[in-house]
């Protein structure tokens, strides 16, 4: 990875360059007073479904937060808080949830709606509850309603009036309600979903502070202000803009310079093109940029880690040198997170020397007895003891990746040589890398888990038998009895310091046997421009945009 230093300084300088350039040229004559106040961001990922219930990464909740509602969402400080239920009642045995709904929500004018609004009812969200449980739909969130009673093989959830919905669970489980915060638990019409068919995904229909006016596929989307939508903010209407602009430029690298232009309102994440000139190694942003825009930055509940497939009844996973503990483990200590997050991350996230579970979660364990920490002997050793060695070494291992994490995978590939474990790198488009995940055809690979609810179950849900992709996110097909038995009791176990216990051991146990890597546990870091006013940062990096102001300057 050393060996393209001279090339990455010229970039540097070139950067540097050209940067210092749109500082000191008035870059903010842009913004302009059209009439409009427009939020620009680019998605580098991509979008391919507007669909809720496919709403599975970052990219697609981002957007499909700005269209749809569900019963309850999150505040910043990640607490539960109203939607489109005003109020709920929970049963003294924890099992029944009870939501009242508001009576002035309505989803946005469709065709498919005879260009009218139609007031959302609790028949509603029982459709689209049954709509993403349905193997039919092959929605990746079907797994939510996992802990949902059955009666006659339905799930119990139903409609008791128009204005009450009723929920019923096998037991008690606290993180519930968090749960039907996720963009999966999005409100829909029954009427758009039969109109649009699979076409549904460009065409959606919700209740949000936003609707889609245009979309240009890899190119550009345009939302607008719903005029109709229900929240307020003290006493003006929400939302407080105008509309959303979504760009769709691959290259991060451009998408910063947009940004410096300031034709992007927004960027978010840190690359390597351009982290040495924005921060310091301490991850503060340097002197010459204090003023120019804000920087917000925060724990983040995401977990970075490398994926390994260890379904030995799938062929590819048979004859593969992964399927060995002693292998996955000798990865595990074979390179340094600490200097991989000092030199290539600015000092932005913590060293992933533990589980599966985030700082920042009742669960994580800085002080237990687990984990992997740099250790090449230890690698070398694990190695040999799997029956590999100089005379024998372990065949070429290919790991698949996204653009944006080559210097990382190029660092491992690095210091892995080193013990003897070679690393071919496949580098692949987001999308294409989240579809060869969904559907195990790729047996090595960068992932990452962002919460979807403030508690360590949702990461641990991600290595049980009953979450095998494609209809869980358990993209490892890691099984272990030990492991689900614990995971039963947890979920059952309402008393929050014994089932962070569990919690406990459950990481241990799962990083014990290794399906996963873990490399660091990151940081939230947002660059927004000077005239954005009321953008937060928040734990799970949800992207919050009915309540931002924008300026003209």
């Amino acid at each position: 990875m050393f060996g393209n230093k001279n090339r990455f300084q010229l970039l540097l300088v070139s950067v540097t360059a050209f940067l210092q350039v749109i500082l000191f040229s008035g870059c903010t004559k842009y913004n302009k007073n059209t009439g409009h106040k427009i939020f620009k961001y680019n998605e580098s990922a991509g979008i391919t479904t507007l669909d809720p219930a496919f709403a599975r990464d970052q990219a697609h909740i981002w957007v499909c937060n700005q269209l749809y509602n569900g019963l309850v969402q999150l505040d910043d400080s990640l607490n539960v808080k109203p939607s489109i239920a005003k109020s709920w009642d929970i049963s003294e045995d924890g099992k029944t949830y009870t939501f009242h709904l508001r009576d002035d929500v309505v989803f946005y004018k469709d065709i498919s709606l005879k260009n009218r609004t139609r007031k959302v009812t609790a028949k509603d969200f029982e459709y689209s509850f049954k709509r993403l449980t349905n193997p039919e739909t092959a929605s990746p969130g079907a797994w939510v309603f996992n802990m949902v009673n059955k009666t006659d093989g339905k799930y119990d959830f139903y409609a008791i009036n128009d204005s009450t919905f009723q929920i019923k669970l096998k037991h008690p489980f606290p993180p519930f309600l968090g749960i039907l915060t996720m963009q999966y638990c999005s409100v829909i019409p029954k009427e758009s979903v039969d109109y649009y068919g699979k076409d549904f995904r460009k065409h959606p229909v919700g209740t949000g502070p936003f609707y889609l006016k245009k979309w240009e596929e890899n190119i550009k989307m345009v939302l607008r202000k719903n005029p109709d939508y229900f929240e307020k903010k003290g006493e003006k209407q929400l939302p407080l803009i105008d509309g959303v602009s979504i760009t769709f430029l691959i290259d991060k690298m451009t998408a910063f310079m947009e940004f410096m232009k300031g034709n992007l309102d927004m960027i978010s994440g840190i690359t390597p093109q351009y982290k040495d000139e924005l921060l310091t190694r301490k991850g503060t942003l340097r002197k010459k940029y204090q003023g120019k825009f804000k920087l917000l930055t925060m724990p983040y509940l995401n977990t970075e880690y490398l994926g390994i497939l260890v379904d030995t009844t799938l062929k590819k996973v048979k004859n593969s040198p992964l399927r060995i503990k002693k292998v996955r483990q000798a990865i595990n200590y074979g390179f340094d997170r600490k200097k991989m997050i000092k030199f290539l991350r600015n000092g932005i996230g913590t060293p992933g020397n533990k589980g599966i579970i985030p700082k920042g979660l009742p669960g994580y364990n800085p002080k237990g007895k687990y984990g992997y920490y740099y250790d090449p002997d230890k690698s070398r050793k694990l190695l040999s003891e799997a029956g590999f060695s100089k005379q024998k070494p372990l065949p070429a291992l290919t790991l698949t990746t996204t653009p944006e994490y080559l210097d990382i995978i190029k660092f491992i590939q690095s210091q892995l040589k080193e013990v003897g474990i070679t690393i071919n790198i496949n580098i692949s488009p987001a999308a294409a890398v989240r579809e060869m995940k969904a559907n195990s055809k790729v047996e090595f690979f960068r992932a990452s888990w962002i919460a979807d609810y403030p508690d360590a179950e949702n990461y641990l849900s991600l290595f049980t038998s009953d979450n095998f992709a494609p209809k869980g996110p358990n993209y490892t097909h890691f099984a272990n009895d030990k492991y689900d038995s614990l995971y039963s009791v947890a979920t059952n176990t309402y008393n929050n310091k014994k089932r962070v216990k569990i919690y406990k051991e459950m990481d241990s146990l799962m990083i014990e046997e290794s399906p996963v890597v873990i490399l660091y546990y990151d940081k939230v870091i947002r660059f927004v421009q000077n005239n954005i006013k009321g953008m937060q940062a928040n734990p799970i990096n949800l992207l919050n945009l009915k309540v931002i102001e924008k300026s003209d300057n």
